[in-house]
């Protein structure tokens, strides 16, 4: 059989291909190609002012950013696919071209085109909410760039958009806080607290994502408002940031201050309420503390309170790591019997499958299946990976799920019809007596479920 001739790879259209018509060729075309498209007639001319210089290439570019900042045609929505390119392309030469040619002037054009957006939001026709989610996409950019220009020229020009434009300044800056190098993070930090007043709202929480970055605690404390400091959970979560930071004493104070009070005296009731059940947050706040203060026993007991209550496999296994062996068995009988005993008995059996604990699993189904909620999505994997070893738990489960459908208003449906019948094949292998009801009677309860709803087999 003849090969296939290659010429049509070398007509796909892709750099490789394109770098075979030459030069002269390629310049022809483009040339050709920008007499009709504006757009790419300004992006090569930007492409040859940065072969000649970098204040060339930001001339080019200011001149593009002051036509979008002085505009004031609406963009409709037929427009805006051509702008929303236009901004990308432009953000890309300032941040691939610009930037490695001078990062000061890159930095200030950078700024610029996010100044764009307060007025071209109010301009454009966005239904789709492209605009702010192009914008949100850049402020990795925008870290990125101000690193590189160090925190003697980024730093005063951040701080000045935020003192000046905070509203969607912070959330640019707080949203790339985490690309930012620690040492810019840090003076700029220092630039929105020193010798101003506690931060509020946006602004403070600039100053914690920025505190985050760069390590200070203080300043993240101190970002807290007053009342915001007295609710448990936030008073927990100082307290275990202290905690991790060897501040041991801070920490047990924070966390005392954080202690939920008793209910108020009820007059027709007498006497004091009892206190509400602290939140997870509080807990592994007090977990942290423990630990910082040596108290690695309390400190475990707080993580079993915690684990009873959300059931948390990491939980478990950060407590069963620093067991020694046979203790790490006692452990998880412990952990299997709190799942078993859970209010809610789909939690626990969800703990139990993904442990995986068949055993105790299949257990918990016999034993509390008139609790079982069918409408689980899970159910029909479960049933699956029991039937072998626990066919009773099989059954039980297919068969809540079974009954869910129809109770759902789906009827007796096909999947319904199958559920029917591994439901049928499973409880065949079991032994006489094992199941309260049996098929037929099983397969009437569905009947029944159905009839309001009209169905028919």
């Amino acid at each position: 059989m003849a090969r296939q001739s290659p010429a049509p790879k070398r007509k796909t259209v892709s750099e490789s291909n394109l770098a075979t018509l030459g030069a002269e060729r390629l310049a022809a075309l483009l040339f050709d190609a920008a007499n009709s498209d504006p757009n790419l007639k300004r992006r090569l001319r930007m492409e040859l002012a940065a072969e000649i210089s970098a204040a060339d290439l930001a001339f080019e570019l200011d001149k593009r950013l002051t036509t979008l900042a002085t505009s004031r045609t609406r963009v409709s929505w037929r427009k805006r696919p051509a702008l929303l390119s236009d901004l990308q392309a432009l953000r890309r030469i300032i941040v691939d071209r610009l930037a490695p040619l001078d990062i000061k002037l890159a930095l200030d054009r950078l700024v610029a085109w996010f100044d764009l957006y307060p007025a071209l939001s109010a301009r454009v026709s966005d239904a789709k909410g492209e605009l702010p989610l192009l914008y949100d996409a850049a402020s990795s950019d925008l870290a990125a760039v101000a690193s590189r220009a160090g925190p003697e020229t980024a730093a005063p020009v951040l701080g000045e958009a935020l003192a000046t434009r905070l509203n969607p300044w912070a959330f640019w800056v707080g949203r790339g806080s985490l690309s930012l190098s620690p040492e810019l993070a840090q003076r700029l930090l220092v630039d929105l607290t020193n010798g101003r007043p506690k931060p509020t709202g946006r602004l403070a929480l600039v100053v914690r994502k920025l505190a985050d970055r760069s390590g200070d605690l203080d300043a993240w404390i101190q970002s807290i408002s007053e009342d915001d400091y007295r609710k448990p959970d936030i008073a927990a979560e100082i307290a275990r940031r202290l905690a991790e930071a060897g501040r041991a004493a801070e920490a047990r104070d924070a966390l005392d201050a954080s202690q939920i009070a008793a209910a108020p005296a009820v007059k027709w009731r007498g006497g004091r309420g009892d206190p509400p059940e602290p939140s997870e947050a509080w807990l592994r706040g007090e977990i942290a503390v423990l630990e910082a203060e040596g108290r690695t026993e309390e400190a475990d007991e707080a993580r079993w309170r915690v684990f009873e209550r959300t059931l948390s496999a990491d939980e478990l296994r950060a407590l069963i790591a620093k067991l020694p062996d046979f203790e790490d068995v006692v452990a998880l009988d412990r952990a299997f019997e709190l799942a078993a005993s859970h209010p809610d008995v789909m939690k626990g059996l969800t703990f139990l499958m993904n442990w995986p604990a068949l055993r105790e699993a299949a257990e918990l189904v016999v034993a509390r299946r008139a609790e079982l909620r069918g409408g689980h999505d899970d159910i029909p994997l479960w049933a699956s990976r029991l039937a072998g070893r626990f066919p009773l738990a099989a059954v039980l489960l297919t068969r809540a799920r079974a009954r869910a459908l129809v109770t759902l208003g789906s009827g007796i449906t096909e999947e319904v019809q199958g559920l029917v019948g591994e439901a049928e094949a499973l409880a065949g292998g079991l032994e006489e007596g094992e199941l309260v009801d049996d098929h037929a009677s099983f397969v009437s309860e569905l009947q029944t479920l159905a009839s309001p709803r009209r169905r028919r087999w």
